[in-house]
């Protein structure tokens, strides 16, 4: 029987890429290429050394989004995953994290059965770092995160993680099966191989609401407890002073003297 790995994905806008609207406030979508969110990226890699250290290891990627994230799961496949599953529908839209983590544990459970979970710590467009344990509280998943180094025994009865701390790390030894969270100090993700690209059997499941018996009352905008009171930029700082000086005396003179000026001593 094979070793059963899921990876929980999003696509994501890239961030590097998008403008704000000056008038409004608002982020200018228009034209935004759409990626794999780098903390998922370091998850999908770290199952992919699973696969390379073991025979038998099949890889499924599972995400929720619109027909256009199908996109994102042939990148997977093409980096070495062996399946994709799409929750897609309009009934999940607009779910915040509480009802997109009831959304995908319906679909892992009518995935089936599974040895282990790896997910992105967060994603760059929300940042909440929320699903992933979600996920796990409601499959009765022991879990780690903040994972920045992982080690699975021969047998893959158990994993040995380092998690990441604020002012260290800590070594913790979990069973399987288990959700961990990747963080990118992790690893270094592959790129998409030749061979991937052009793979013929790209093996992508779309699962509607009905599809994973979800209860609709859980998932969606309406069912979503979290609310956007407020977006805004911040207001750009004034410019920065460049000081002269000939010396470290004279540039320490001269500091002294515009934080007095300023009224800051």
């Amino acid at each position: 029987m094979a070793f059963k790995v899921l990876v929980c994905a999003k696509q994501v806008p890239d961030t590097n890429e998008i403008k704000i609207n000056p008038e409004t406030g608002t982020l200018i979508r228009d034209g935004v290429p759409s990626i794999l969110n780098p903390d998922d990226a370091n998850a999908l890699e770290e199952a992919l050394k699973i696969k390379d250290k073991f025979d038998d290891v099949h890889v499924t990627v599972i995400t929720m989004g619109p027909p256009q994230a199908e996109e994102m799961l042939f990148e997977c496949i093409a980096m070495g995953a062996d399946e994709g599953i799409l929750i897609s529908d309009r009934a999940v839209g607009g779910s915040d994290t509480w009802a997109t983590s009831n959304a995908i544990t319906a679909a892992i459970k009518k995935y089936g059965d599974f040895d282990m979970i790896f997910a992105g710590r967060q994603a760059i467009d929300g940042d909440t770092a929320q699903v992933g344990p979600q996920i796990a509280e409601k499959m009765d998943l022991p879990q780690v995160t903040y994972v920045q180094k992982f080690e699975i025994s021969d047998d893959r009865k158990k994993v040995t993680v380092e998690r990441q701390l604020e002012d260290g790390y800590e070594v913790i030894e979990i069973a399987l099966p288990c959700m961990l969270t990747a963080i990118k100090e992790l690893n270094t993700p592959r790129y998409m191989s030749i061979a991937g690209i052009y793979n013929q059997n790209k093996d992508i499941k779309v699962w509607n609401a009905a599809d994973i018996q979800v209860d609709l009352s859980t998932v969606g905008l309406k069912a979503s407890p979290t609310n956007v009171f407020r977006s805004f930029t911040p207001k750009p700082k004034g410019k920065g002073i460049m000081l002269d000086g000939d010396s470290e005396k004279d540039l320490a003179k001269n500091l002294l003297i515009h934080l007095k000026q300023k009224h800051v001593i």
